[in-house]
């Protein structure tokens, strides 16, 4: 049974899993708008790129590593995004994020997760859309955060992912953000470490 995730609420993954955790997957889907014509009819798909992206922190907050579009793999290997979908047709995850967490180096404290708007709409325009945590060793959710509450922001800050005590913890961020790109967001970002 998934956590539907409240903005700012807590969860243990390995609680959430039922046991250790080694490798989890950020799924993020979205579906194309369809704009209403006059009287409804003659409608047109709009294409809407949303992009997942992983930003790595030390102990001390200081980014280390991000994974995007723009760079599909962390350094070190242990996070791998499958690629940029730009307009969210199909069912299901349009892009993900794997981790494997018995990778991720010791001085990584925590992974942020973020989803922007890159061609620029704001989440208004954007329908059914969410981010979820999978147990991909097997295949089960474990924790759904939907995006679809609607605004004029173009940016979501998600959640992160810290170690604590020697286990992972997630904690639904769920703030608004403008920017196309991380690197817009990363003012946004750094106040919620």
């Amino acid at each position: 049974m998934s956590v539907n995730l409240q903005k700012g609420q807590k969860i243990s993954l390995e609680k959430e899993a039922g046991g250790a955790l080694s490798r989890i997957t950020m799924g993020l889907g979205w579906d194309v708008v369809k704009s209403k014509g006059f009287f409804g009819f003659g409608g047109k798909s709009e294409s809407i790129d949303l992009d997942a992206s992983v930003l790595l922190f030390d102990e001390g907050n200081r980014p280390v590593d991000v994974v995007w579009f723009r760079q599909l793999k962390s350094r070190d290997g242990s996070i791998v995004h499958t690629g940029d979908n730009r307009t969210g047709a199909g069912d299901g995850d349009d892009e993900q994020i794997n981790v494997d967490l018995t990778a991720v180096p010791a001085h990584v404290k925590t992974l942020v997760f973020t989803v922007n708007s890159f061609t620029g709409q704001n989440f208004s325009t954007v329908e059914n859309a969410f981010c979820r945590i999978v147990n991909s060793g097997n295949n089960k959710e474990i924790a759904r955060y939907d995006l679809s509450v609607q605004g004029s922001h173009t940016a979501q800050i998600m959640a992160k992912l810290y170690r604590h005590n020697g286990e992972w913890k997630m904690h639904a961020i769920g703030e608004n953000g403008n920017g196309r790109t991380i690197d817009e967001l990363m003012p946004q970002i750094t106040p919620l470490l």
